[in-house]
């Protein structure tokens, strides 16, 4: 039986999920990428999960940078990860950076994870690039998440 791709992606589409800006650093350049497809993986060590497809310029960092980290963005911060996935508008301004002891973080996001590189393995079209979670920094409350589902980005209603 073949299945066809499109009907895959529209129904995984169905899972929603959170949004993230992956950012590494190596050898004096900084690069990110919007990525949804990130999953906690372990606790004892603790590692995560994030799915790079293998074209992508962001595995080149990954596999030569010291640290990267995973920005979880907040619900204003569309206009920030269409930045990173290449749709930026001709007057969006350039995310900012901070420097943070788990590497290079984005200002204004709910949460930062920073990561060690552990282990690539691969995935298909993707590499599976698994970080030993080194630092962790979440915003106070009010947090609200950045959603992507069905295609398009969505808010969700906290009370």
């Amino acid at each position: 039986m073949s299945l066809d791709m499109r009907e895959y992606r529209r129904t995984i589409g169905l899972f929603a999920t959170g949004v993230t800006v992956i950012v590494a650093e190596a050898e004096g350049s900084v690069h990110g990428m919007t990525a949804n497809a990130v999953s906690s993986l372990s606790l004892d060590p603790l590692l995560l999960l994030v799915c790079v497809d293998k074209r992508a310029k962001m595995l080149s960092y990954l596999e030569k940078c010291k640290y990267f980290t995973v920005n979880i963005l907040s619900e204003d911060q569309e206009a920030v990860s269409a930045y990173f996935a290449g749709r930026a508008g001709a007057n969006d301004p350039e995310p900012g950076f901070v420097s943070w002891r788990g590497g290079l973080k984005l200002e204004g996001t709910i949460a930062t994870l920073g990561c060690e590189p552990y282990e690539r393995l691969e995935g298909g079209d993707h590499m599976i690039v698994l970080g030993k979670v080194e630092a962790i920094e979440q915003a106070p409350p009010p947090r609200r998440p950045l959603l992507y589902f069905e295609g398009g980005y969505k808010r969700i209603a906290i009370d």
